[in-house]
């Protein structure tokens, strides 16, 4: 399962920063090469141009008995003792005396290359040999000093990339901390108009069942009721969201009894789940089930995800809660017979105000969202498993404390092995 939101936004910056970085890099690396490469050529260039003209030249008017430096004219009647072993070519001499037409190529010999050309002079054929190793020794010299120089440019475009990634992606990420505090910001300023609202329309609704209003009132007064009370729960998910993204860790963390925790959860669905005459069930060992973590954070977490299998199981359907521990991770599993969902959705689930495919009323909002923000937080794990038209199954797995602390002035205590299983059926 993927991490949550706010670790997604932070590896997104990471990224962008990385791949500025990485691009910045590559454009000087590039640019070095590419300079490295054009300089190359151009030696290469005007090396075999000057060796050519100037063998040429000796081919056409050079003397035979006095050739120049590193340069040997033959004729088809020299012993090939005068030059480089393998000299001269015979075969070009005498293939050119024939033809009356030069010949030109480079020959490999004795670990270094040689420039050939022969061509006709007066009535027979002379060859020129020039030894080239002093060529290969300076095109050597300057690919050694590219390598060294593009090494140089290497770290230079690393150093400058980071720097250059780490500005680059700096508005960003204040962008996104902007963001995040107008948030708290505006959820901490909404948090008591919108309580006092509610607290107002509850006291309107008494009073309209006092004042025996027509029932068509007294539902509109349930559904403002019911749409504030939302809106409040939305302001409650983007406050905790807020305060996780901003630091995990700052939060006040202590054991939890996670089994104490998901009673609570059942509880407050039990009413939903007999109106909908659902059969809600629970499975827990007698003992407590304790991990460390914020309990209010713990609290919305198992009921988001008790009431969201309540609330996508049709009537006469069942919802089972179970808990357990294994291996020092305690598990807690919510399984409904609803319709289910498609497997390959099981994480587009958890993203903020998902919509499910082809369903209108499948949506999700922020509740699994904050879900997995809280599991990861606690260093846990959130696992979907859909079965279309046969259900669905959420599992969260969080570190469980490895012992339970003893109550002040007695013994510690106990975990049973056993388990007991509560119901809550539709009436």
């Amino acid at each position: 399962m993927s991490g949550s939101w706010a670790q997604a936004e932070r590896a997104a910056v990471r990224r962008a920063g990385v791949k500025v970085g990485a691009l910045t890099g590559l454009v000087i690396t590039a640019v070095v090469a590419l300079v490295g490469c054009i300089a190359y050529g151009v030696l290469v260039h005007r090396q075999d141009d000057r060796v050519w003209r100037e063998l040429r030249y000796n081919a056409e008017r050079g003397d035979p008995a006095a050739p120049p430096p590193c340069t040997w004219l033959f004729t088809l009647d020299d012993a090939p003792a005068r030059g480089p072993a393998g000299f001269p070519l015979r075969e070009d001499l005498e293939a050119v005396r024939a033809s009356r037409s030069a010949v030109e190529r480079t020959v490999e010999r004795d670990g270094t290359s040689y420039a050939v050309r022969t061509q006709p002079r007066g009535g027979g054929a002379v060859q020129a040999v020039a030894d080239l190793r002093y060529q290969l020794a300076d095109r050597r010299f300057l690919l050694a000093a590219l390598a060294v120089g593009e090494l140089v440019g290497l770290l230079a475009a690393v150093v400058t990339g980071v720097v250059v990634g780490r500005r680059a992606v700096a508005p960003l990420a204040e962008a996104l901390a902007k963001q995040r505090r107008f948030i708290t910001d505006a959820s901490h300023e909404l948090r008591t108009p919108v309580a006092r609202a509610y607290t107002r329309v509850q006291v309107l609704s008494r009073r309209a069942v006092a004042a025996a209003l027509p029932v068509e009132h007294l539902a509109g007064l349930d559904r403002l009721a019911g749409s504030i009370r939302r809106f409040g729960e939305i302001i409650d998910d983007l406050l905790l969201s807020a305060r996780l993204t901003a630091d995990p860790a700052d939060a006040d963390r202590g054991p939890v009894d996670l089994a104490e925790v998901a009673e609570s959860a059942v509880a407050a669905e039990a009413e939903r789940a007999a109106e909908r005459q659902l059969t809600l069930t629970v499975d827990r060992p007698d003992g407590p089930l304790l991990v460390r973590g914020v309990d209010s954070a713990l609290r919305r977490a198992v009921g988001e995800l008790l009431a969201n299998a309540v609330g996508h199981t049709p009537p006469g359907g069942r919802v089972a809660l179970s808990m357990g521990r294994a291996g020092g991770v305690v598990a807690l599993t919510v399984a409904d017979t609803g319709d289910g969902f498609d497997p390959a959705w099981a994480d587009r689930l958890f993203d903020r105000f998902h919509r499910g495919p082809g369903a209108g009323e499948r949506r999700y909002g922020l509740g699994l969202a904050l879900l997995r923000e809280v599991v990861t937080s606690h260093g846990g794990t959130v696992e979907a498993v859909g079965h279309p038209g046969r259900g669905a199954e959420f599992t969260i797995r969080l570190p469980g404390v490895a012992q339970v602390p003893a109550p002040r002035g007695g013994k510690p205590a106990s975990r049973a092995p056993g388990h007991r299983e509560s119901r809550v059926r539709a009436p």
